[in-house]
């Protein structure tokens, strides 16, 4: 049995905890001894490791740079003696790949998992140093393998793994209870967002969109669901273009899965994403998405197949794609029922589980041989 040990900086509820979650939930038990390190903070994902009865371990690391961490991860693996070290997101990425080399690991796969426009030189010098030490690089789209192919790393070590979902639970809350729960009008049309309020997502971009169409419509809502450092200025920006009225903070909630399936459509406006879980559970539960055109996204999303893509910045185009959509509703059926073939038919967790288990018996062969 080959022992693998996964780090990665949280178990908070967000895409790449998400995947490694549900990765290491399925991997083959009698092939691989599983264990989990946590290198900065523990989350509610830790819930779902003790009930596959995964081990997870937390390091504790507090600051950036912060040496004691890293020994404390050194002495982990020693204890540990994994076979391979699969590391998730750039923290564990750098301390993780750095630590097993220190202790003589052979077998490192590290995870790109987003576009990330905010690295510097050094964290691309850390990036290029490292994978040419390491076995493979796994990452969940075409287009975060080019762009660090374009920042220098090596392109044949990258594995392209798509991110997967479980296929939506069925919801007993009825689109009325929604509504009165929220103190909407039985005829509003709900456009959810959701994700952590940061530069990143542009929900900005989301505000300015539903100020456009209560230009042309009185009946759409937007529900924004997430937290994060740029709460307080969007909600000052919402009230200063005077749209209290039909953009709704609702703060980080555990229950989403009660308000997805009664979403008209789902908006994503970020500037830059990995494979984003969002998209990929609105678009499980058949709800059509309206979200920009960049890398990872354009994966899931087929522009007039299974939804909308609007340029970086376009407000008027989502607006505009957003009111075709709530205009024509047996079109927006039909694009919301292929969203939802497209992630249940590509993108399932037994698939993802597969490709993994793949990629790891591809590097352990290349070793041993």
């Amino acid at each position: 049995m080959k022992k693998i040990l996964q780090i990665i900086p949280s178990l908070d509820r967000c895409g790449a905890e998400k995947q490694m979650t549900l990765l290491v939930s399925g991997l083959p038990r009698e092939e691989f001894d599983v264990h989990v390190c946590v290198l900065t903070r523990s989350g509610p994902l830790l819930a779902d490791l003790e009930r596959a009865r995964i081990p997870v371990s937390l390091i504790g690391k507090r600051w950036r740079a912060d040496p004691q961490a890293y020994f404390r991860l050194r002495r982990h693996i020693e204890q540990i003696r994994p076979d391979l070290i699969h590391t998730w997101l750039f923290a564990a990425n750098a301390y993780g790949r750095a630590a097993g080399l220190a202790c003589g690991v052979k077998r490192l796969i590290a995870g790109e998992r987003c576009v990330d426009p905010w690295k510097g030189t050094l964290e691309f010098t850390i990036d290029r140093y490292l994978a040419r030490r390491s076995s493979r690089i796994a990452t969940n789209s075409s287009g975060v393998r080019d762009f660090y192919v374009e920042h220098g790393l090596p392109g044949e070590k990258f594995a392209v793994i798509p991110n997967a979902i479980e296929p939506p639970p069925p919801v007993s809350t009825t689109r009325e209870e929604v509504l009165d729960e929220l103190n909407l009008p039985r005829n509003a049309r709900l456009v959810g967002f959701i994700g952590r309020l940061w530069a990143q997502k542009r929900v900005k971009d989301a505000i300015w969109a539903a100020d456009l169409l209560k230009v042309v419509r009185e009946d759409v809502h937007l529900l924004i669901f997430g937290d994060g450092p740029q709460r307080d200025r969007l909600l000052k920006y919402r009230d200063q273009v005077e749209i209290r009225d039909k953009v709704h903070f609702l703060g980080h909630r555990d229950d989403i899965a009660r308000f997805l399936p009664h979403f008209d459509v789902l908006w994503s406006t970020s500037e830059y994403e990995g494979q984003s879980n969002a998209i990929m559970e609105a678009m499980a539960c058949g709800v059509p998405v309206v979200a920009t055109d960049i890398p990872g996204t354009r994966d899931l999303v087929v522009d007039g197949s299974t939804g909308y893509l609007a340029a970086l910045g376009d407000r008027a185009g989502v607006a505009r794609q957003t009111n075709i959509l709530l205009n024509d509703r047996p079109l927006a059926q039909r694009l919301g029922s292929a969203a939802r073939e497209r992630i249940l038919s590509e993108f399932s967790v037994p698939q993802m589980i597969q490709r993994y288990a793949e990629l790891y018996r591809e590097v352990f062969e290349e070793t041993t041989n």
